[in-house]
């Protein structure tokens, strides 16, 4: 697939600023670029984005409700009233209940957690939680990474004698729910400094809250930072703001001492010899606890995020493990047949959306399958499955487009729905999935636009090769963690070519070029690999004829044999 390289350009204001910016941190005009193309101006800026402190965090307090909820926690904890810890069943989910769990076990043993089922329950809270925790004496629930929507089920509760404090960071309706308070940096009269925080990350906030009010030491909170690094790189939030800070805190807890459970995921994952990254969580850590409630429970997933010895952690992760693979297959099967279908449709049928519905693909996987025909097509996808009678189903959006507001658009045919601007979850009735599909795709043609159609690849700057330097490339890495809003910096180097005619094909099918190739402008020959690369045959002959051609790419650290180098990993090659 064809893809438009789009090469961000500083204004002449922020040309200005970069040049003063790299003499006041004795840095190369590049980097500095890379700073203010992520809106670092200043050198104090830049000094918190190089060094992010606990001191960096903002007051929990900050958030609406806030005092009301530590409030009712604390009146449970004095009282001994019973609590429940209720989360979704995703990793975000099954993190935040972990954390909170684990935090405030150790002031009260009258605690216990809950996670709906998903194929029983569906997502959020559900009658049947509130059944169950009125049944059972639970005075206070605290809902994590779901509950803003929850305006009929926080109502029941509240008849069954239970109160409800919400830990959400999804998008409200106009009415809240009348909860003892409603934690979400997305409500509109927010006064929170930062809207992007993870499930997880308002959780952690709530028990920071609690700790600043009852004098508790920050040493108590920071051996749950490892949770909550999972839940930020899991959950695809940005990775700014307060998110790094907390980012850079968990993953540096994950690597020198993490809990048993996350121990336990990864020698799974061959990630205990090596510094774990955010890509690292993304595509191995994470996976595997998502699977849980995908496969089976979501409460096998808390139940391995607490584990309190290794034994009884490695045994639950085998569990998990065992679940992944069996997801693995799942979803493999139902995208190749979503993928059959919609190949099989006449090209003048074909729209600039995707809804398909199969009765038979397992719940769990729906998700994963919407975000692989997102990707595989680029176009917004909706996959949608039987459940409990319903149609209930994921979707997946690409660059630009709001797919949020194309499902809210349609509001009035579904039972329910949430999410993000590039992900929800949608229920709606079998009879309503025709007029959904067209309605969707009514809203997708009339408000996506012809250049969002095309995979673009966004580059920070044109690169020379003589400015690879090791310093270089160690003040690069101090630009992570790495993730959306700050993802690692793409480079372009323009008439590169082969060198010494070492350029070949490599890997299962002959899909992969691995070149090694230097810089007309100068500079050192440097190595690298293009994975999956766009029409490989014919690209590696126009190579090996000597002829200069274009790549874009990110610097990687390549470790063979103990011994250490800089590559490319590149994301694209143009032959001009």
């Amino acid at each position: 697939m064809l893809r438009n390289w789009i090469i961000n350009k500083l204004t002449d204001q922020e040309e200005t600023c970069r040049k003063t910016l790299a003499q006041q941190l004795n840095i190369s005009g590049t980097l500095a670029k890379l700073l203010i193309q992520r809106g670092i101006t200043t050198f104090d800026q830049a000094k918190a984005f190089f060094r992010p402190e606990v001191e960096l965090l903002h007051n929990p307090f900050l958030l609406n409700d806030m005092d009301k909820a530590v409030d009712r926690l604390t009146v449970a904890l004095h009282q001994n009233q019973k609590i429940m810890v209720y989360g979704d069943y995703d990793v975000d989910g099954t993190t935040a209940v972990a954390l909170v769990y684990k935090f405030l076990k150790n002031y009260s043993s009258n605690i216990d957690f809950y996670i709906p089922d998903r194929n029983d329950e569906g997502y959020g809270v559900s009658y049947k939680g509130i059944d169950f925790a009125a049944e059972n004496n639970f005075k206070l629930i605290i809902v994590l990474d779901c509950g803003i929507k929850a305006i009929e089920k926080v109502a029941y509760a509240k008849e069954k004698g239970v109160d409800i404090i919400i830990c959400d960071h999804h998008t409200p309706d106009n009415e809240l729910p009348k909860a003892v308070a409603v934690l979400d940096p997305k409500r509109a009269d927010s006064t929170y400094p930062y809207g992007h925080l993870s499930g997880c990350g308002v959780g952690f906030k709530l028990i920071q809250a609690f700790a600043i009010q009852n004098g508790i030491t920050w040493d108590k909170l920071q051996p749950l930072l490892d949770l909550l690094a999972v839940s930020i790189a899991s959950d695809i939030v940005p990775i700014t703001g307060e998110n790094r800070t907390l980012m850079h805190l968990g993953l540096k807890q994950l690597n020198s001492a993490p809990s048993m459970g996350l121990k336990a995921i990864m020698e799974l994952c061959d990630l205990t010899n090596t510094h774990v990254s955010t890509s690292d969580i993304v595509f191995k850590i994470g996976p595997r606890i998502n699977a849980s409630g995908r496969m089976s429970s979501g409460r096998e997933a808390v139940e391995l995020l607490i584990a309190g010895n290794i034994e009884l952690a490695r045994e639950k992760g085998k569990n998990i493990d065992e679940y992944n693979q069996l997801r693995k297959d799942l979803d493999k099967q139902a995208t190749e047949e979503a993928r059959k279908y919609i190949d099989a449709t006449p090209k003048d049928e074909r729209t600039s959306s995707i809804v398909v519905y199969n009765q038979d693909w397992n719940k769990g996987v729906i998700g994963i399958v919407a975000s692989r025909l997102s990707e595989h097509y680029y176009k917004p996808a909706v996959v949608l499955t039987l459940s409990n009678g319903f149609a209930t189903g994921s979707a997946r959006s690409i660059l630009g487009f709001d797919l949020y507001k194309a499902i809210d658009s349609c509001r009035d045919l579904l039972e329910n729905f949430g999410g993000h601007t590039y992900a929800a979850g949608l229920t709606l009735r079998l009879e309503n999935i025709a007029e959904f599909k067209e309605r969707f795709q009514q809203y997708v043609e009339q408000n996506l636009h012809a250049e969002q159609q095309v995979p673009q690849i966004d580059i920070d700057t044109e690169l020379h090769f003589a400015e690879i330097t090791h310093n270089f490339f160690s003040t690069l890495q101090q630009f992570a963690p790495f993730g959306p809003d700050n993802n690692k910096p793409v480079f372009v180097t323009y008439n590169v070519v082969d060198h010494q005619k070492r350029c070949r094909l490599v890997g299962q099918g002959n899909k992969h070029i691995k070149l090694d190739v230097r810089d007309l402008t100068g500079g050192p020959a440097m190595s690298g690999i293009a994975f999956n690369a766009n029409d490989a045959e014919h690209t590696i002959k126009y190579i090996n004829s000597g002829m200069p051609f274009h790549i874009c790419y990110t610097l990687e650290e390549n470790n063979f044999n103990g011994k250490k180098s800089i590559q490319l990993m590149i994301k694209d090659i143009k032959i001009p």
